[in-house]
């Protein structure tokens, strides 16, 4: 027995119930594999395009902000006016993701990028990301060694750069997705952003950056040539 058994068979005594045997076991497995999804709601039954809309505004309502650009060729220029308006410095903390391989920083020369983990000295970090869900205006990011967590709260100002085709309509599509491609496999953590860290709990006043970055901020290449996701 390992220590996860002792736990769970605590657990299950003290609710009056038995060993939970193999034809149980099975039970829940089969069940578990449906994914039952719940009510889905008439707003997020949009194409393509009008789920970008929807997910825009979502975002924004959420006080995060965000760029479109038509193409990879100009995230470049779109982060570092985004760090100039923000009057941040111009270096970045990118993650070794493979979905910003293609972005061309040779454009803007005058970045300095550091591909890795997040330090505590990194004032802005640039990742993708794995799905964002129009209905909440959420992103759906994974940990992985191409994508490292602290990426997405550690630096005060998180830059997200989203492809078209990302953007699905609710949370159970972003998890249908994800298994999809995982499979069994899941990534060790999957963390769901909602806007910049913040928190209402200091005198009811709302503080920015409370748990996390204080700005977060997204380019969605939405050209159609960015659709593929």
């Amino acid at each position: 027995m390992s220590a996860r058994d002792d736990i769970l068979g605590a657990l299950r005594r003290s609710h009056g119930r038995g060993v939970l045997d193999r034809d149980a076991q099975s039970g829940i497995e089969e069940r578990m594999g449906r994914h039952p999804r719940g009510p889905q709601l008439a707003r997020v039954a949009l194409d393509a395009g009008a789920l970008v809309d929807l997910f825009a505004a979502k975002v924004t309502a959420a006080a995060a902000t965000l760029d479109r650009v038509a193409t990879v060729d100009a995230i470049p220029a779109a982060i570092a006016g985004y760090l100039a308006r923000e009057n941040l410095p111009a270096q970045l903390a990118v993650a070794p993701d493979p979905q910003l391989d293609d972005v061309p920083w040779r454009n803007r020369p005058l970045l300095v990028l550091r591909r890795g983990v997040a330090r505590e000295t990194d004032t802005a970090s640039v990742t993708g990301a794995f799905a964002a869900i129009a209905e909440t205006g959420t992103l759906m990011l994974t940990s992985g060694p191409q994508s490292p967590t602290t990426l997405n709260f550690l630096p005060e100002s998180h830059i997200v750069v989203l492809r078209r085709g990302q953007v699905v309509g609710a949370l159970e599509d972003a998890w249908d997705r994800l298994r999809g491609r995982q499979g069994h496999a899941m990534p060790r953590t999957v963390n769901f952003i909602t806007g910049p860290s913040r928190s209402a709990d200091i005198g009811q006043q709302l503080q920015m950056g409370a748990h996390g970055p204080r700005r977060l901020h997204i380019i969605l290449v939405d050209g159609r040539a960015a659709a593929g996701g």
